[in-house]
C-alpha cells in the first residue's frame, strides 16, 4: 500500500523532497535512415524530461539511437535504476506491428525485407522486461504509432503500413493491443491498430496533452491518462484516442481532486464515461457541422439525456452545434472599439471551443463590465458603450444557448433587448439592427422550448413588428425573407394555441411573401425550401380543418419544390429526408380520405428514397428507423385495401428493424414504442386471416410491452392510450375464441383509460372516437351474453360520440365509416332498426360513390342491402 500511496503523490505534487526513487530512459527517434524521418520526437522527448524533472525523476534522454545503442541504454537502465520504486520509459517514433509483436523502430530500421525489419527493431517484451526488472512499479509510454514509416517523405503521422508486397499481409499500422503485465502500466499514442499525427507544432498532439496533464494535482495515473486521452481525442476530432493497459494495483482520486479541477478538465474526465452510442452520436453531429467534439460533449454532459430517444438525443446534439457555429461566428466578426473588450471576446472564443462554457461566459462577463462602467461615467460613450455591452450579452447568451443552458440564455438575451431599448432605435446599424432581430427570435424560440407559450408569441410578435418596420426602411431582400419566416414562427405558436384561423393567417402571409421573393430572386435555394415549409404547414392546418382538397393542393405545391431542390442536389440527405416527409403527408392525407391508390403510391415513393438513404448509411439508425415507418405505413393501406398477406409482409419488414434498433439502444422508450405498435400490426394481419393463436400471441407482446411502458410514465397520454388499444385487442381475440369474461374485462379496463383521456381534453377527436369504438365493442360483447340492457346504454353512447364527430368533420371518410358502423350497431336496440340500417346504407353508398369506401369495407354494401331486406321480409 506504501507504494500505491507513493505513486499517487508523485502524479499530484511537483515537489522533490520525496523518499521514494523514481527513474525514466526516454528515447526519442527521428532522424531515420533508411524509413520516413519525423518532425517532432526529438522535441517529444526533450518535452517529457523537463516534466519528468518536475515531478522529481532521475531523467536519461537518449536521441537518435540505432538498434545497438537503445539496446545498450536499455541495459544500462536496468543496471543504472535497479531497485527504484517507480520506473518510466518513454520512446517518440516509429513504431510497428509485425505478426502480433509490437516493435519499436530505431534510427538504422531497415524495411528491405519482413527479415530485415525484424532484425533491426526493438522488440517492445525487451522494454517489458526491463522495466520490470528495474522497479515494482512500472510505466511504459509510447508516442510510436505514427504512420506509414515506409512511404519516403510523406505523409504525417507514427504508425507503419508497409508499401513493400511481402510485408502488406504481416505489417499493420500502429501498434497492437498487449495483454495487462503485472504492476506495469501501458500508454499509446493511439488505439490499437490505429496511426497517431506527428504534430505540425512543437510536439505531438499526444506527448503535448501528456506533459500538460502529468503534474495534474490531486489525480493518480489513470486519471492523468483518461485527461489526454480525451484531450487528443477532442483535438483530432475523434480521429485519434490514445489506448491504456493498466495493470498496476487499485488506485483512488484524492478526496476533493475532481472537483477542484478546471472547467476544461472537468469535461474531459466526463467525456470518458459517455457511451459508445453517444458518443458516435457526437462525433456524427460535430462531423456535421464542421466544430470541435468538446462544446457537444459539455451540453450533452451538463443536462439530463437519460429520458431521451437515439433522433430526440440527436435533436438536441443538433440544436447544441448550431447555437454554438452562429455564436462562434459572431465572437470572430464582432469587434469592439475598446481592444480590451476585443481581446476578451477572443479568449472566450478559445474557452467555447474547448467546452468551457462557464469559463467563456465568466470572460464576456468581464468584457460587458468594461463596457458598463464606461457607459455609466463617461456619458459621451454612452450610446456606442452601450451597444458594444449588448453585442457582448448577445454573444454571452449564444453561449449559454450552446449548453444548452436556456434559462441562462433567457436573462442574457432580455439584457440584450434591454440594453438597445436603453440606446434608441435610431442608434442602431444595420449590423445591430439585424442583431436585434436575432435575439427577439431566439428568445421566442427559448421560450418555445421550455414551454412558455405566452411568451414565444410576445417575441414573435415583437419580432415581427420589428422586422416589418425594417423591410419598410431597408431595401436588402433578406429582411423580407426573415419577415416570412418571422410569420411562420409566430403561426406555429398560434397552431399550439388552437388559434387555427389567425395561424392560417400567418403561413399564408408567409406563403405569399416568399413567392414573390423566390420570383424575383432565384438563386436563393434556401428560399425556396422556406416556400414549401409554408405550404405544408398550411396544409396541415387545413387538414385539421377538414379541408382536404385545399390541404391536398398546399402538399402537391410543396412537393414540386422540394423535388426541384433534390433534382438539383441529388446527394443531399437534408433534402431528400424532407422529401419523404411531403410524401408521407400527402399519403396520410390520402388515406384519410379513402385514396388508397393516391396513399399508396406516395407511401412507396417514400420508401423508395429511404431505402437509398438507409443503403448509403447503413449505421444510422434514424435512416432505418424512416425504412420501419415507410413499411408500417404501407402496410396499413394493404391491410385496408384487402390485401392481409401483402400487410403482413411489410408489417413483418417493419418490425425485424425495429427489434434490431432495440437491440441496439434498449433504453430507447420511442424505440420500444414503435416495437409494441409493430406487434399490434401483425396481431390484425393474422386477424385477418382468421389465425386466432397467432394473432393473441402478437398482441399480447404488444400489451406486455405497452404495460412496460405506461408503468414507466402514468402521465404519459400517449402511452396510455397504446395501452387502451392494447387491452382492446386481447379482447377481440379472446371473443373470438369464446372467452366473453375474458373479452369483457379487458374491454372494461380500456374504456376506463379511454374515458380517463376523453376528460382531460374533450377537444381531442382521437380520444373521443376511441370511447365511440369501445362502448361499440362492449355492446355488441354484452348482446352476445344477452344482457341488453347493457349493450343498449353501450351502443346509444357510441353512436352519440360518432354524430358528434362527423358532423365535426364531414369530408373524413374514416369517420363516415365509423358512423355507418354505429347505426348497424344501434340497430341491434333500437325501436326502428330498418331507419338505423337505412341511414348506415346511405352513407356507405356515399362513400363508394365518391371512390372513399375502402376496399376492406365494400362487403358492407351487401350486408346491409340482405339486413334491410331481411327487416321487410320479417315485417310482411
Amino acid at each position: 500500500m506504501r507504494f500505491l500511496f507513493t505513486l499517487l503523490l508523485m502524479l499530484a505534487t511537483t515537489a522533490t523532497a520525496v523518499a521514494e526513487r523514481r527513474v525514466a530512459l526516454v528515447i526519442a527517434d527521428d532522424d531515420y535512415r533508411l524509413v520516413r524521418k519525423l518532425s517532432n520526437p526529438v522535441n517529444d522527448g526533450e518535452a517529457m524530461e523537463a516534466a519528468l524533472k518536475k515531478l522529481g525523476f532521475e531523467v536519461v534522454l537518449e536521441t537518435n539511437r540505432d538498434l545497438r545503442r537503445m539496446r545498450r541504454a536499455l541495459d544500462d537502465f536496468r543496471e543504472d535504476a535497479k531497485g527504484a520504486d517507480v520506473a518510466l520509459v518513454y520512446f517518440s517514433g516509429h513504431g510497428v506491428e509485425i505478426s502480433g509483436d509490437n516493435r519499436l523502430l530505431p534510427v538504422d530500421a531497415d524495411a528491405s525485407s519482413l527479415d530485415q525489419l525484424e532484425k533491426t527493431s526493438l522488440p517492445l517484451e525487451e522494454v517489458r522486461d526491463a522495466v520490470a526488472a528495474t522497479a515494482k512499479v512500472g510505466l511504459i509510454v509510447l508516442d510510436a504509432c505514427r504512420s506509414d514509416p515506409f512511404s519516403g517523405t510523406s505523409g504525417d503521422g507514427r504508425g507503419a503500413t508497409s508499401l513493400i508486397k511481402d510485408l502488406v499481409d504481416k505489417v499493420k499500422p500502429g501498434l497492437g493491443r498487449i495483454g495487462k503485465a503485472e504492476n506495469i502500466l501501458f500508454a499509446f499514442s493511439a488505439a490499437p491498430g490505429e496511426t497517431a499525427a506527428d504534430g505540425s507544432g512543437a510536439n505531438s498532439p499526444f506527448t503535448a496533452a501528456l506533459t500538460k496533464y502529468l503534474g495534474t494535482e490531486g489525480l493518480e495515473i489513470r486519471s492523468v491518462l483518461t485527461l489526454v486521452q480525451q484531450e487528443v481525442y477532442d483535438l483530432s476530432r475523434g480521429k485519434q484516442l490514445p489506448y491504456v493497459e493498466n495493470g498496476l494495483p487499485k488506485l483512488f482520486f484524492a478526496s476533493a481532486a475532481k472537483e477542484q479541477l478546471p472547467e476544461r478538465e472537468r469535461l474531459l474526465l466526463a467525456m470518458a464515461d459517455v457511451t459508445p452510442e453517444m458518443r458516435g452520436a457526437v462525433e456524427r453531429v460535430a462531423s456535421d457541422a464542421d466544430m470541435p467534439l468538446a462544446p457537444l460533449y459539455g451540453a450533452l454532459i451538463s443536462t439530463d439525456n437519460s429520458h431521451l430517444s437515439g433522433e430526440s438525443l440527436d435533436a438536441r446534439l443538433r440544436e447544441a452545434a448550431d447555437a454554438f457555429v452562429k455564436v462562434r461566428d459572431d465572437m470572430k466578426t464582432l469587434a469592439a472599439d475598446d481592444p480590451t473588450v476585443t481581446a476578451l471576446r477572443r479568449q472566450a472564443e478559445e474557452q467555447l471551443s474547448l467546452g468551457a462554457f462557464d469559463g467563456a461566459r465568466v470572460i464576456l462577463a468581464k468584457a460587458a463590465d468594461i463596457d458598463n462602467v464606461s457607459r455609466n461615467t463617461l456619458k459621451s460613450k454612452f450610446v456606442s458603450r452601450t451597444l458594444s455591452e449588448a453585442a457582448t450579452r448577445f454573444l454571452s447568451g449564444g453561449a449559454a444557448r450552446a449548453s444548452l443552458d436556456y434559462a441562462t440564455a433567457i436573462k442574457d438575451y432580455e439584457t440584450v433587448l434591454s440594453l438597445y431599448g436603453e440606446a434608441g432605435q435610431t442608434s442602431l446599424s444595420l449590423e445591430q439592427a439585424d442583431r436585434q432581430s436575432r435575439t427577439l427570435e431566439e428568445l421566442g424560440i427559448l421560450y418555445t422550448t421550455v414551454g412558455n407559450v405566452e411568451a414565444a408569441g410576445r417575441a414573435f410578435t415583437a419580432l415581427l413588428a420589428n422586422l416589418e418596420q425594417r423591410a419598410s426602411q431597408e431595401t436588402d431582400p433578406s429582411v423580407k425573407r426573415d419577415l416570412a419566416i418571422g410569420h411562420i414562427k409566430l403561426a406555429n405558436i398560434k397552431m399550439a394555441q388552437g388559434d387555427l384561423s389567425a395561424s392560417l393567417q400567418n403561413y399564408e402571409a408567409a406563403r405569399d411573401m416568399l413567392q414573390d421573393l423566390t420570383a424575383k430572386v432565384r438563386d436563393k435555394k434556401d428560399w425556396l425550401g422556406d416556400l414549401a415549409m409554408a405550404n405544408d404547414k398550411i396544409g396541415n392546418v387545413l387538414a385539421t380543418q377538414g379541408d382536404v382538397g385545399a390541404a391536398a393542393q398546399a402538399y402537391q405545391q410543396s412537393l414540386a419544390i422540394k423535388q426541384q431542390l433534390a433534382e438539383a442536389e441529388p446527394n443531399s440527405v437534408y433534402l431528400l429526408r424532407d422529401l419523404t416527409i411531403t410524401y408521407d403527408e400527402i399519403g396520410d392525407l390520402a388515406r384519410t380520405a379513402g385514396q388508397l391508390d393516391g396513399a399508396q403510391t406516395a407511401f412507396e415513393e417514400s420508401l423508395r428514397i429511404r431505402l437509398a438513404l438507409a443503403e448509403n448509411k447503413p449505421d444510422d439508425p434514424r435512416h432505418q428507423h424512416a425504412v420501419s415507418v415507410s413499411y408500417t405505413r404501407i402496410g396499413d393501406v394493404l391491410r385496408e385495401r384487402g390485401d392481409a398477406a401483402g400487410a403482413l409482409d411489410a408489417y413483418n419488414k417493419s418490425q425485424g428493424i425495429a427489434e434490431a434498433l432495440v437491440r441496439r439502444d434498449s433504453n430507447n422508450t420511442d424505440l420500444k414504442r414503435d416495437l409494441s405498435v409493430g406487434y399490434a400490426k401483425i396481431g390484425k394481419a393474422y386477424s385477418d386471416q382468421k389465425d386466432w393463436p397467432l394473432a393473441l400471441d402478437s398482441f399480447q407482446q404488444a400489451l406486455a410491452t405497452a404495460r412496460d411502458l405506461a408503468a414507466i410514465d402514468p402521465g404519459n397520454t400517449d402511452w396510455q392510450r397504446d395501452l387502451s388499444v392494447c387491452l382492446e385487442q386481447v379482447a377481440e381475440v379472446l371473443r373470438e375464441q369464446g372467452d366473453a369474461i375474458g373479452a369483457l374485462q379487458n374491454y372494461q379496463d380500456s374504456l376506463a383509460i379511454a374515458d380517463r383521456l376523453a376528460k382531460l381534453d374533450p377537444a381531442n377527436s382521437n380520444w373521443q372516437r376511441d370511447m365511440s369504438i369501445t362502448l361499440q365493442k362492449i355492446g355488441y360483447l354484452e348482446t352476445d351474453r344477452r344482457h341488453f340492457e347493457g349493450s343498449k346504454a353501450a351502443f346509444e353512447a357510441s353512436l352519440a360520440i360518432a354524430q358528434k364527430l362527423t358532423q365535426s368533420d364531414p369530408d373524413n371518410a374514416i369517420w363516415q365509416i365509423d358512423l355507418a358502423r354505429a347505426y348497424v350497431a344501434y340497430a341491434y336496440v333500437a325501436r326502428d332498426p330498418k331507419a338505423a340500417l337505412t341511414k348506415a346504407l346511405k352513407l356507405t353508398l356515399e362513400l363508394d360513390r365518391t371512390g372513399r369506401l375502402a376496399p376492406g369495407d365494400k362487403f358492407m354494401i351487401k350486408y346491409l342491402r340482405n339486413l334491410l331486406a331481411h327487416s321487410n321480409a320479417r315485417k310482411k
